[in-house]
């Protein structure tokens, strides 16, 4: 067996698998604990544009604050409101809070991406446009050859690459093990802000459906947002035109700006189409390879809750493997009995959510649209907002010596 000193050696080199969120956190914080991270990314580039992600309670914000990033977030925020839901004409029917939506910080992915990535890029090698395409593992480390580069060895692998992580399948299984379709599909790109939304955002909801529009980057754009109910379709995820066609049949004709909306699809330089689903896994590590975000634990693009959480398990398991000199048959055991509950926490935030997105009867519809108009005068009106909070604040956080 190898001794401590061989391990603590050999792990400093970790290869991190995706450039979104937890990828870019995680090597952050392994270079300040002396570890030498290698993130690896299928895109060729940063993706820019996607859907608004939130940030909220002191466990969110003392991770960014503590990074030196909260600044420069601040500074891209969405600054968003309210949220209003109109009917077919256009006119407002029920306001919900800014801060059922929003938090205490609301950006853009790409934004939040290409901060996290300016934090990191001096000191962590990044490659992009190319992907993990075999893992061997033996005592010392990890063999990864890619589908481009030359093969290269890593004390440990780190899977970041979200709901339909490539690392988690080569480690742990086919996708179809671990994640669950919970009846939604979903659509998200940038367009025009030709309503004049000023940090606010329309959504008009039918049996079945829903579709908006949010002001973004200080009201320069929009972004477009569907949302439709299905069983699992099986679409490719490379082949955009077919989603397009998808998208197109389950709203033309729906009313609001459905179909001006279509017809900025097709034109739209970040289209993303994607299932709504939960990922479930009783373990988020095996021998030398971890997952992290959503990659190991999915609460949903529903929940509200994706991001914060991707943020905060890659601060603890940096920590961990700081904490445990490298030992990662310790400091996964750590990271794991640290998140649990909190993911869990997370994931039920996501529990339900889908079918009160997009209820499949009319009858639902016209109630929920009735009930969010009497909501404001309710005597629980900001109860998911409390309840939000509590759950992202549901975690004391170990300050990792640096």
């Amino acid at each position: 067996m190898p001794n401590n000193t061989t391990l603590i050696r050999k792990n400093r080199d970790v290869l991190i698998s995706g450039a979104s969120v937890a990828g870019p956190v995680l090597a952050y914080w392994l270079r300040r604990h002396g570890f030498r991270p290698v993130v690896v990314e299928r895109a060729p580039a940063l993706r820019d544009g996607g859907y608004a992600v939130d940030f909220r309670g002191e466990a969110h914000l003392s991770v960014l604050r503590r990074m030196g990033v909260l600044d420069a977030l601040e500074a891209v925020r969405t600054g968003n409101g309210s949220m209003s839901y109109v009917n077919a004409a256009g006119r407002p029917q029920a306001t919900l809070p800014a801060d059922l939506f929003a938090g205490d910080l609301e950006i853009l992915r790409g934004d939040l991406a290409r901060v996290l990535y300016d934090a990191t890029k001096d000191d962590t090698e990044y490659v992009f446009g190319d992907s993990i395409a075999s893992l061997a593992e033996d005592p010392d480390g990890v063999t990864v050859t890619f589908e481009r580069g030359a093969p290269r060895r890593f004390g440990l692998v780190i899977g970041a690459d979200g709901l339909h992580s490539n690392t988690r399948r080569l480690a742990f299984g086919p996708e179809e093990r671990f994640v669950q379709h919970l009846g939604v599909y979903c659509a998200i790109f940038t367009t025009a802000n030709h309503l004049g939304l000023d940090h606010t955002g329309h959504a008009y909801r039918t049996a079945g459906r829903l579709v908006a529009m949010y002001s973004s980057r200080h009201n320069a754009e929009a972004t477009a947002v569907f949302y439709f109910g299905s069983p699992a379709l099986g679409l490719d995820r490379k082949d955009v035109p077919r989603q397009q066609a998808v998208l197109a049949e389950q709203f033309a004709g729906t009313g609001w700006q459905s179909d001006q909306l279509l017809d900025d699809m097709r034109h739209a330089p970040d289209f993303y189409f994607d299932s709504v689903a939960q990922v479930r896994m009783d373990s988020w590590t095996r021998g030398r390879v971890a997952l992290v975000g959503d990659a190991a634990c999915s609460p949903s693009s529903l929940s509200g809750m994706g991001s914060g959480l991707a943020l905060v398990g890659a601060y603890v398991l940096a920590g961990e493997l700081a904490a445990a000199d490298g030992d990662h048959t310790v400091a996964f055991a750590r990271y794991e009995a640290e998140m649990r509950a909190y993911a869990e926490g997370c994931r039920k935030m996501g529990d339900g959510v889908a079918r009160l997105m997009v209820p499949e009867s009319r009858l639902l519809a016209s109630f929920l649209n009735r009930y969010y108009k009497v909501m404001p005068y309710l005597p629980g009106k900001n109860m998911a907002a409390r309840i939000a909070r509590r759950t992202a604040e549901n975690i004391t956080l170990r300050d990792y010596a640096a």
